[in-house]
C-alpha cells in the first residue's frame, strides 16, 4: 500500500511540475499585457540654454555628433531592463516620429509628443532634451578636462497629456578633493575619469532609481 501511495505521489509532483513549466510563458506574457505601455521618443538637441517644457535652467556646451542618439538608446535598455512598463520597440517609436516634420515638435512640443503617443497606442511617452556632452580628454586614470553631460527627461500620460514626472541630469565630473560631501557619488562613478557616455549612463541610473511604478503613475492626480 505504501509502495502505491509512494508513486501516486511522485506521479502526481511530476505532473504538477509539468503543468507550471508549460504555463511559465503563458504567466510571463499575461504579466507583460498587465502592464502599462511606454515609448520613448528620440531626444531633441536644444540650442538654448532653457527647457521648452520646464523652463529649468542649464549650462550649454558642445554635443558630439550621434549624442542624441546615445541617450536615446540608454534610456530605452534601461526602461527594458527595469521592467515597470511594456517598452515599444524603439523601431516602432522611431519610425512613427520620423514620419512627422520635426519643426511641428520645436513649435508644438507637447501637443505633437502627445499625438504621437496616441498614434502609438501608448499610456506614457518618454520625452528628453540633451543640453551639453562634451567628452573628456585624457584617460580613466587621468584628464585634461573631464567629461561634461546635461539632459533631462519628461514622462507624459497620453490619456489626459499630463506630466507625470520628470529627471534632470547636469553634471561636469570631478575629483574627490574637491566635493568629499560627493563620496557615495565619487564610487557609484567608479572611482574612475568617464568617458561622456558613462557618465550619461551612471547619471541616468540616479535619476531612474525615482521613478515610481506606472500603476502610481497613471493614478496620480
Amino acid at each position: 500500500m505504501k509502495k502505491i501511495l509512494r508513486h501516486l505521489l511522485t506521479r502526481i509532483i511530476l505532473l504538477l511540475i509539468l503543468l507550471y513549466a508549460f504555463n511559465i510563458p503563458w504567466i510571463v506574457e499575461v504579466r507583460a499585457e498587465n502592464k502599462l505601455s511606454v515609448a520613448v521618443l528620440p531626444f531633441f538637441i536644444e540650442k538654448e540654454a532653457v527647457c521648452p517644457i520646464c523652463k529649468g535652467v542649464y549650462q550649454r556646451g558642445e554635443i558630439l555628433p550621434g549624442a542624441q542618439n546615445t541617450l536615446t538608446r540608454l534610456l530605452q535598455q534601461k526602461m527594458e531592463t527595469l521592467g515597470k512598463f511594456r517598452v515599444l520597440p524603439l523601431e516602432k517609436t522611431e519610425e512613427a516620429f520620423f514620419h512627422w516634420e520635426r519643426r511641428r515638435f520645436e513649435e508644438r512640443i507637447i501637443p505633437s509628443s502627445i499625438q504621437l503617443g496616441e498614434e502609438l497606442n501608448v499610456d506614457f511617452l518618454f520625452v528628453g532634451f540633451l543640453f551639453r556632452f562634451e567628452e573628456r580628454i585624457g584617460s580613466s586614470i587621468g584628464v585634461e578636462k573631464p567629461a561634461s553631460v546635461g539632459f533631462d527627461i519628461h514622462l507624459f500620460r497620453i490619456r489626459d497629456g499630463v506630466e507625470v514626472w520628470r529627471g534632470k541630469f547636469d553634471e561636469t565630473q570631478s575629483p574627490l578633493s574637491e566635493n568629499l560631501l560627493k563620496i557615495g557619488s565619487f564610487f557609484r562613478r567608479k572611482a574612475s575619469w568617464l568617458t561622456a557616455g558613462e557618465l550619461s549612463s551612471v547619471g541616468m541610473d540616479e535619476m531612474l532609481r525615482r521613478l515610481p511604478g506606472s500603476q502610481e503613475l497613471e493614478e496620480k492626480q
